[in-house]
């Protein structure tokens, strides 16, 4: 009897936690698959330190693989699930795609930036929900500070010396009181203008700091805000944005260069698709964790509105601490529904009070439910922060030691772009990277986006058509040599066929040119009458400066592009090097091991005279009366060259592009 399927899709504190507690669970009794876009679960409350400076990025970061034994993990993210073939389809970090099969399935998929219909703020802030925008606003931070201490202008140093934060949340708070110590240390070493000094503004549309959390913690959080130089304003927010600065709702204007959006959070958007009943963006589960009619579908942590069992008629709020206790429940459950454990359990939870670390020996707290600040708040805060974090303890607590007595490194390191951490995202955890020029393998995508045509944009197929001039390839070099062709090269009569090809194209210059060995005829040069396209091309298209304009590089049609040289230098072919030709003679191909004597060349050129002389005259080589193909010779042509052999089909816009195969048995030079 194979063993049951557990697909758990997210590894935040709900999904890791449910994995975690599974492979204790089932002991080897069941397959737990774990489908994440990262391989590691990140600890988001200490993501403020990482953008200040004090704990590197792996510190909070937990390998998944290192610390889940007996779980198998999948690289990618969730876009689709048929709950009624209880499958899971996935995208891959290099835009491939796979599918996963399920007897349980748990959605912990977590959630996304919270966005608001403000002008500008899609396009010019950024948020706060993943390592890529920690590492982002940390260089970006150290660069405006560098900038400003350089500029000039004294409006220039005050508007890259602004940072607004909007949203007084836990995130906010936390990322202000930080920031601000952060550009205090920095401006130290590099001080700017007489006057001047970094500002850091906190916004927020709620009365108090902290709206959230008890009323003696916002309290002290404002306290130790203000006394930090932090510009609190409540009941204040953003109503327009732009790249220079921003609008307030009570028609303020300030410049600056820094948006950080830590308004709040909503469910990832996976959850919509599934048609299942909802609670403002979040899927109804029952007090067990499980969806309604459906036995085998549970879900927790952001994703899930669980019925709150200490305030009837509520549910529990998006918080770490109610996500990492549901995947605990969640687990123990899935594993009940396969009689593997004990019997299900409700959620229940009992609050344990709150921690909020503003930096240095600042903080608070409320453990238990006894209010504290100062040092002693500190104190409790990163010790339940170590008690908290699945791994990495030892080195975060050595970070902690190496920031209290040496001086912060407030280095940039351009690791991530502005346009790699976009504000709306379904995946905040993971960095775009540039799109691939079209034309790439999809194989080098690493952005996981759609599929771009591998041989030729529309907008070169449509300059093509249009007998204009293509542009040069996008990807800003020529095609890979194991490619089967590239464009032919600028000031080249459309580039020659690689070695073995039947047809091959004289050299420039020359009327006719020399076959190419072991051919049975060679092809007039293009742009000659009678001439043969460029190798792969349909119809072939004219040398540059003929109406009908050059084949773009990179494209499949020709080959690949070469340096411009008198007389032409054939490009390379998959596998061969291409041979020199000197002006004024036939080019000379590289001689392969097998290749034919040149009284082999003669006699196959005398049968295909007889040939040619044995059809009716007049036929040309295109099949259109009245153009004699032109001879071989260096000479004006003086009758019509050779034909192919008749089983031979004429190339032309009836030949399919691609690499002419040999009749003899052998491979010929230059097939891909």
């Amino acid at each position: 009897m194979s063993r049951p399927r557990i697909v758990i899709v997210g590894a935040g504190f709900a999904g890791y936690r449910t994995a975690r507690t599974l492979s204790r669970l089932t002991r080897h009794q069941a397959d737990i698959t774990l489908l994440n876009p990262t391989d590691y679960f990140l600890y988001l409350p200490l993501l403020p330190q990482v953008a200040a400076g004090i704990l590197e990025p792996r510190r909070v970061s937990v390998s998944l693989s290192g610390t889940l034994p007996r779980v198998r993990l999948v690289l990618g993210e969730a876009d689709g699930i048929d709950l009624d073939a209880r499958t899971v389809h996935y995208a891959d970090p290099e835009g491939g795609g796979g599918t996963l099969s399920y007897d349980r399935l748990v959605l912990a998929a977590g959630s996304v930036n919270k966005l608001l219909p403000i002008p500008g703020v899609a396009e010019h802030a950024h948020g706060f929900r993943g390592l890529p925008e920690a590492l982002y606003l940390r260089d970006h931070v150290t660069r405006q500070v560098e900038l400003a201490a350089a500029a000039g202008d004294r409006a220039e140093c005050a508007a890259r010396c602004t940072f607004v934060v909007v949203g007084a949340g836990y995130t906010g708070t936390e990322v202000a009181a930080h920031g601000q110590m952060y550009t205090d240390a920095q401006v130290r070493k590099h001080p700017m203008r007489t006057g001047m000094r970094p500002r850091w503004m906190l916004l927020d549309v709620a009365e108090r700091v902290l709206p959230e959390m008890d009323e003696r913690l916002s309290r002290t959080a404002d306290r130790v805000l203000r006394q930090r130089g932090v510009d609190v304003r409540m009941g204040t927010s953003v109503k327009e944005a732009t790249h220079d600065g921003v609008l307030l709702t009570d028609g303020t204007t300030v410049d600056t260069r820094t948006l950080v959006w830590c308004v709040g959070v909503r469910p990832d958007p996976l959850v919509e698709s599934l048609g299942l009943p909802m609670e403002r963006g979040r899927l109804l589960v029952d007090p067990h964790l499980q969806v309604p009619g459906r036995p085998e579908l549970f879900a927790c942590g952001d994703v899930a509105a669980v019925p709150d069992l200490n305030q009837p008629g509520q549910y529990t709020p998006m918080t770490a601490q109610h996500a990492w206790r549901h995947g605990k429940v969640c687990a123990q459950n899935v594993a009940a529904s396969l009689g593997i454990g004990g019997e299900r359990r409700a959620y229940r939870h009992r609050d344990m009070g709150f921690v909020v670390d503003l930096g240095g020996a600042k903080a608070a707290a409320n453990p238990l439910g006894v209010p504290m600040s100062g040092p002693a708040a500190g104190a409790v805060t990163r010790g339940y922060h170590l008690a908290a974090m699945p791994g990495n303890r030892v080195r975060v607590a050595a970070d902690w030691l190496l920031d209290a007595v040496l001086p912060r490194q407030a280095v940039q390191l351009g690791l991530v772009r502005s346009w790699s951490v976009p504000l709306e995202s379904a995946s905040p955890e993971v960095a775009r990277v540039p799109g691939r020029p079209e034309g790439e393998p999809a194989a080098s995508r690493a952005d996981g986006g759609p599929t771009a045509p591998s041989r030729r944009s529309e907008a070169g197929a449509a300059e093509d058509r249009s007998g204009g001039e293509p542009a040069e390839d996008r990807s800003g070099g020529g095609p890979a040599e194991d490619r089967s062709g590239g464009g032919p090269a600028k000031g080249q009569p459309g580039g020659g066929p690689a070695k073995g090809q039947p047809g091959g194209g004289p050299a420039k210059g020359q009327p006719g040119g020399g076959p190419a060995k072991g051919q049975p005829g060679g092809e007039p040069a293009k742009g000659q009458p009678g001439g043969e396209p460029a190798k792969g091309q349909p119809g072939g298209e004219p040398a540059k400066g003929q109406p009908g304009g050059e084949p773009a590089k990179g494209q499949p049609a020709g080959e690949r592009a070469a340096k411009a040289r008198p007389g032409g230098q054939p490009a390379k072919a998959a596998g061969t090097r291409p041979a020199a030709h000197a002006p004024g003679r036939p080019r000379k191909e590289s001689k392969p091991s097998s290749a034919p004597k040149p009284s082999a060349v003669a006699e196959q050129a005398e049968r295909a005279r007889r040939a040619q002389s044995s059809r009716a005259p007049g036929a040309t080589r295109s099949g259109s009366p009245g153009t004699p193909a032109p001879s071989r010779s260096a000479g004006p042509p003086a009758h019509p060259g050779p034909e192919p052999p008749e089983n031979q089909p004429p190339p032309g816009p009836d030949i399919a592009p691609g690499p002419v195969k040999r009749t003899d048995g052998r491979a010929a030079e230059g097939d891909s």
